[in-house]
């Protein structure tokens, strides 16, 4: 019977889909759906006896989780009459029961407290029709339980999203009852002080006062921004970019992409030989493109030849640049280097005379 379970999921996710678009938890929405899809025909496929009752177990085993939280009261309400058309219809004799754990109770029993409160009375009544009928089967588990069993037995199966309530950890986390317990010990707190101390001191108010409506605002304040959030995404969701809008973002980044091409920092003292020089995005592009990448890689004796070439073209030219300076202390060391020699023969002729 696993190979059934697939099928029966979609028909049924089906047909709660299209009560949810009707907005609405009237049973008789509910009904004008079942007729049209002629849903009480999914029995009709098995023609033993045997077959029809583990197909029957099958189908409401398979519809009762939507009976239970966390899945939205429209859905849940929903639940509640698939089951209730599905016990009704079925052809086996005697009917199959509807498995409830003792656990998921509380469940219904808060679901028909919030129908009574919204006045949802086709909701209260189909619930006690069933309890007449004697439809539901209390258990401990929700599913019958086999000695051996395997852990994975293929009934596994991915839940619809859209079903669900959006995730609330702050109304889950602080309750009605918790309010009320924090507002009798914050009563409690502020009698003993007054008991202790005559004259109010300030230096003792250590906590907020009224902390509970506070609380209760904040907590307003929270559910609110979630539903706005949730309305924004299901419409951004919705509503792709459109044609327009993509032109305008490419317009946008290719005026940011020109005008960072375009500006050029200012060079420091230090680096003024270092001038930066514009470079259009084409010039850019084509640069990338004619850059050498395939180039082979030359052989080390080709770039050793490369740089002896280049050093001697560095040395003649800096042989051609110096010049011999031809300084006039050069002549005077020349002329200098000539000694003169004394003439003794003028000195005898002087003390002659």
């Amino acid at each position: 019977m696993d190979k059934y379970r697939e099928p029966v999921i979609t028909d049924c996710e089906e047909i709660l889909g299209r009560f949810h678009a009707t907005e609405s938890v009237r049973f008789e929405q509910f009904l004008a759906i079942w007729k049209d899809m002629d849903f009480s025909s999914i029995f009709h496929g098995n023609p033993e006896p045997k077959e029809r009752r583990d197909f029957a177990r099958l189908v409401l085993s398979v519809v009762s989780p939507y009976l239970f939280s966390p899945y939205t009261f429209q859905i849940r309400v929903g639940g509640l009459y698939l089951l209730y058309g599905l016990f009704n219809t079925q052809l086996c004799t005697p009917r199959e029961k509807i498995r409830i754990a003792l656990k998921d109770w509380q469940d219904v029993m808060q679901l028909q407290q919030d129908a009574v409160n919204a006045q949802h009375y086709d909701v209260v009544y189909i619930l006690k029709k069933l309890l007449s009928d004697k439809a539901l089967h209390f258990t401990a588990m929700p599913t019958p339980l086999f000695f051996r069993m395997k852990k994975e037995d293929g009934r596994g199966r991915k839940f619809c999203e859209e079903f669900f309530d959006p995730p609330s950890r702050t109304q889950d986390l602080i309750t009605t009852d918790m309010i009320e317990e924090l507002a009798n010990v914050h009563d409690h707190y502020e009698n003993l002080k007054k008991a202790v101390f005559t004259e109010p001191d300030p230096n003792l108010n250590l906590v907020q006062q009224n902390p509970v409506p506070k609380i209760k605002c904040a907590l307003l304040t929270q559910s609110n921004w979630q539903k706005n959030h949730a309305e924004f995404e299901q419409e951004d969701a919705g509503e792709g970019p459109s044609n327009q809008e993509c032109s305008r973002r490419a317009q946008l980044l290719a005026s940011i992409k020109s005008k960072s091409y375009g500006q050029v920092m200012e060079a420091s003292k230090s680096r003024r030989h270092r001038q930066a020089q514009l470079v259009s995005a084409a010039d850019a592009d084509h640069t990338q493109k004619t850059s050498p990448k395939n180039n082979k890689i030359q052989s080390l004796k080709k770039r050793t030849q490369i740089r002896l070439k280049i050093q001697e073209n560095k040395s003649v030219g800096l042989t051609n640049a110096t010049r011999l300076w031809c300084l006039s202390a050069v002549k005077e060391e020349s002329a200098a280097g000539k000694k003169k020699t004394f003439n003794w023969n003028a000195k005898k002729e002087s003390d002659a005379m």
